[in-house]
C-alpha cells in the first residue's frame, strides 16, 4: 500500500531521525537489511507496529469497497498514518509504582497510544485514527480521559464494535498502567465497507 509522500506534522526527531516514508519503505523491504537505528528505537518500533496492522486492514477494506459508489476515499488511511508518525513520539513519562523505593519507572505517553492501538486491532470493527490522553498523567492518580477517533468498517452496529473498543481499551490500560481513567470517548469519523472473505485472506 502505498503511503503519502508528505504528512504534514510529522518531524523526523518524532521518530529517532526517521521519517513514516522511510519506516514504510523499511516495511516493504521486509526489514531487511536491518537497520539497528530504526530497530532500537521505540518510537519506531511503535509506529512500525501500527503501520503493519492498518496495512493488514486498510487494504481489505479498500478492496471491500473497490465496486462500491462512491469509491472509498484512501485520504483516511493517509491520515491515520500521519497520525501514528506524531503519536509514537515519546511524549510526557507516564510512572509507574515500584516496591523499591530507589527504583524509578515510567512508560512513555507514546507506548501508551500504541497499546490503545493494538486493543483497537484486537477488539475488531474499528480503525484507531487517532487517540489522545486528557489529563495529568504524570502525576499518579490524576484523572484521565481517553479521546479516540476511529474508522468503522463492517455490517456490525458500530455501537457494538465501540463497546467492544472500550472494554478492550480499558483491559489493556488496567493491565500495563496505573492511570485512573475515568472516561473512554469514541468518535467515529468514517464508515467503510466490510471486508470480505476474500480479500481479507489476500496478501
Amino acid at each position: 500500500m502505498a503511503m503519502s509522500d508528505t504528512l504534514p506534522g510529522i518531524e523526523p526527531d518524532d521518530l529517532d531521525g526517521h521519517t513514516i516514508e522511510e519506516l514504510s519503505d523499511y516495511l516493504d523491504a521486509g526489514r531487511s537489511p536491518a537497520d539497528a537505528s530504526i530497530d532500537a528505537s521505540p518510537g519506531c518500533q511503535i509506529a512500525l507496529a501500527a503501520l503493519a496492522r492498518l496495512r493488514s486492514l486498510s487494504g481489505a477494506v479498500l478492496d471491500a469497497g473497490a465496486s462500491s459508489e462512491p469509491a472509498p476515499d484512501e485520504s483516511w488511511i493517509s491520515g491515520i498514518v500521519q497520525n501514528i508518525g506524531r503519536e509514537a513520539r515519546a511524549g510526557r513519562s507516564i510512572p509507574l509504582s515500584h516496591p523499591s523505593p530507589a527504583a524509578s519507572l515510567a512508560l512513555t505517553e507514546g507506548s501508551v497510544r500504541g497499546l490503545i492501538r493494538a486493543a483497537g486491532e484486537e477488539a475488531g470493527g474499528l480503525v484507531v485514527g487517532r487517540c489522545t490522553l486528557e489529563g495529568d498523567v504524570t502525576t499518579p492518580g490524576a484523572p484521565v480521559a481517553i479521546q479516540v477517533e476511529v474508522s468503522a468498517y463492517g455490517d456490525e452496529s458500530i455501537a457494538s464494535a465501540a463497546t467492544r473498543l472500550r472494554t478492550a481499551i480499558l483491559g489493556a490500560l488496567q493491565r500495563h498502567t496505573e492511570l485512573v481513567v475515568t472516561a473512554i470517548d469514541i468518535t467515529v469519523q468514517d464508515i467503510h465497507p466490510a471486508p470480505s472473505a476474500g480479500s481479507e485472506g489476500a496478501s
